[in-house]
């Protein structure tokens, strides 16, 4: 079982920046792919971003693509996520999550994830 903890969301003005962090202890982080998902009150939950097990290569929705940046640290079991130029469209909990299988983007369906974390930009 592979676990997942998010932390740095939070409140932000429109136009303002946030840096989430999904730490885990898994051994053979560098095996899984990584994305963040983000479900909006009353939305369904999408994939935003993903990143393969090597770091080289990442994807992301046209929705948060040029304003936010997935990275990774597989020396200390991280994955991050950036968010610069916010918007009030960005509010929600957001979610990290992991698998073996990456799938071909968007289908990223993986069996392992975080808590979530709220991310909150007020207008």
């Amino acid at each position: 079982q592979v676990q997942l903890v998010e932390s740095g969301g939070g409140l932000v003005q429109a136009g303002g920046s946030l840096r989430l962090s999904c730490a885990t202890s898994e051994r053979t982080f560098s095996s899984y792919t990584m994305g963040w998902f983000r479900q909006a009150p009353g939305k369904e939950r999408i994939l935003i971003a993903s990143i393969a097990g090597n770091g080289r290569s990442t994807s992301y929705s046209d929705s948060v693509k040029g304003r936010f940046t997935i990275s990774r640290d597989n020396a200390k079991n991280t994955v991050d996520l950036q968010m610069n130029s916010l918007k009030p469209e960005d509010t929600a909990v957001y979610s990290c999550a992991a698998d073996v299988f990456g799938g071909n983007w968007p289908r990223f369906t993986p069996r392992y994830w975080g808590q979530g974390t709220q991310v909150t930009v007020s207008h």
